[in-house]
């Protein structure tokens, strides 16, 4: 039972992070319009979107049973966290939709795109729990359709949120490459106490070089 609460937080944080981008997305491609459009482009093209996630993520539950490629999904999900505390964002260059049908196509396939890393972190999280699986996409409705403004407007003015969120794919990264198939046993062998050193030591990474990487990219725009 401790277990399942667990996962439950790590996957209600995972959200909080990770669907924020994704409300965005859906304020952008809409914003222009009519006002009478905007509830139905958020309406079917989130509902195309969260289908879509639902697909994927019980495909990357049951890909990451696969030896060694939870290992893989860890490296991603490090990569993901470093990108987050770097501040890279693609909303910016999205093109708002001109009609209803654009507007649509665009949530949909933005959503898509930007999801991977939900889906993975989630997957990864859930450890295989389908009743978590399915908490976590019913979190990320809420999230990615009435939470956009609320999300950033607490990223900007608590970035603490943003850090606690990296640290925490970086946790969960490790515990991925731990409990893989083909890696994990060999891990607990050759390294005592890996449960906590490996998820320990992938927080920090991603925590040192997000910080980092965000540093250095400050001061080649400086130059710039």
């Amino acid at each position: 039972m401790e277990d399942f609460f667990v996962g439950l937080i790590k996957i209600i944080l995972i959200n909080i992070v990770l669907s924020g981008d994704n409300a965005v997305v859906i304020a952008l491609a809409s914003r222009n319009l009519p006002v009478e459009q905007q509830k139905k482009a958020i309406l079917w093209g989130s509902g195309g979107a969260i289908g879509l996630r639902v697909i994927l993520t019980f495909i990357a539950v049951w890909l990451l049973k696969i030896p060694y490629l939870q290992v893989i999904g860890g490296l991603l999900l490090i990569w993901i966290a470093i990108k987050l505390l770097k501040g890279e964002e693609g909303e910016e260059s999205l093109k708002s939709g001109g009609n209803l049908a654009e507007a649509i196509r665009t949530i949909i396939f933005a959503d898509l795109i930007m999801s991977l890393d939900n889906v993975v972190a989630v997957a990864g999280a859930a450890n295989g729990s389908i009743l978590l699986i399915a908490i976590g996409l019913a979190l990320s409705i809420p999230l990615i359709i009435w939470g956009s403004q609320l999300l950033m407007k607490l990223m900007n003015r608590f970035p603490i949120i943003i850090l606690a969120g990296a640290g925490l794919l970086g946790y969960t990264a490790g515990e991925m490459a731990l409990g893989d198939k083909g890696l994990g046993h060999f891990l607990h062998e050759v390294l005592p106490g890996a449960g906590f050193i490996i998820p320990i030591a992938t927080t920090v990474l991603v925590i040192v070089v997000g910080k980092w990487q965000a540093k250095k990219d400050e001061k080649i725009t400086e130059i710039i």
